[in-house]
């Protein structure tokens, strides 16, 4: 950290005198290329809704981690939405029901259920909107390891899978001729969406993390001619979206996670646009 420290001294601006600030910086800085790789699949898969409803599932784990007396309720929060992407896919792969009712049930169920959990016996709600909302600026360098762990295991999985997953996503008969297994590439990487937007909920909140997951890519979407470019602008506009939210909410004094996501939107919009007025 020191080192990284030394690096962002150098910057002439008053932010930089804040160590919050460059904890902030460096964990959105590796956070960001997660949310972007693995926001083109979601886009690809119009997963968008299935993405928000893990953060409801994230957000009941919390609530029974606190009723357990946990101090870090995160890793029960972890455990429940990886239970909860589970029971979503056996569900909607075994049933006839549509994939957005499936998700819907699921979603109304656990937002409802962590609501009644935190404020059973008249307990305050105060405590779950940290999670709610997020803040980046409390984040520990312990949290900081734990982003970039993250990066690089999403890292070395999407080499391993995303070929299939883009199989699956485009044609799942084709995927399932060719002997991939349509249901657990799906359930893998459901689930590494449940972990992702687990860890994530305190630094960005629960409230606007599937936007920060979504407006990216699909404002690369709008301008990419390929899939290279693609995932390429989608990385770029998820960390420009993140360093420039965090930054303009230091002088404007607004939560990062909603001002990133404002960010990440105009840029959806001027690419909608651009696309619009060169189609």
């Amino acid at each position: 950290m020191d080192i990284w420290y030394s690096i962002i001294d150098m910057l002439p601006f008053e932010w930089t005198g804040h160590t919050f600030m460059k904890n902030a910086l460096l964990a959105i800085i590796l956070i960001s290329p997660v949310f972007g790789i693995l926001g083109t699949m979601v886009v690809n898969n119009r997963m968008a809704f299935f993405s928000d409803a893990l953060g409801h599932g994230a957000f009941t784990g919390v609530a029974i981690g606190s009723i357990m007396g946990l101090v870090q309720p995160l890793w029960s929060a972890v455990i429940f939405s990886i239970v909860f992407s589970i029971g979503i896919a056996i569900i909607k792969h075994r049933s006839r029901m549509a994939s957005d009712t499936v998700i819907g049930v699921f979603s109304s169920t656990a937002v409802a259920l962590g609501i009644f959990i935190q404020t059973s016996g008249g307990k305050s709600f105060g405590k779950a909107m940290t999670y709610l909302i997020g803040d980046i600026l409390s984040i520990l360098p312990s949290e900081i390891l734990l982003a970039f762990l993250l990066l690089i295991s999403i890292t070395v999985l999407w080499v391993v899978i995303f070929n299939k997953l883009m199989v699956v996503s485009v044609n799942p008969s084709l995927a399932g001729s060719r002997g991939i297994h349509t249901f657990w590439n799906e359930l893998i990487f459901s689930m590494v969406i449940a972990v992702v937007v687990t860890v994530s909920m305190s630094w960005i909140g629960l409230m606007v993390i599937n936007s920060f997951l979504v407006l990216p890519a699909a404002a690369a979407r709008n301008i990419a001619k390929n899939q290279r470019q693609y995932h390429l602008l989608t990385v770029i506009i998820s960390v420009v979206s993140g360093i420039s939210g965090l930054i303009a909410s230091y002088y404007i004094e607004t939560a990062s996670g909603a001002t990133i996501v404002l960010i990440a939107a105009v840029i959806f919009f001027a690419t909608f646009v651009y696309r619009k007025r060169f189609d």
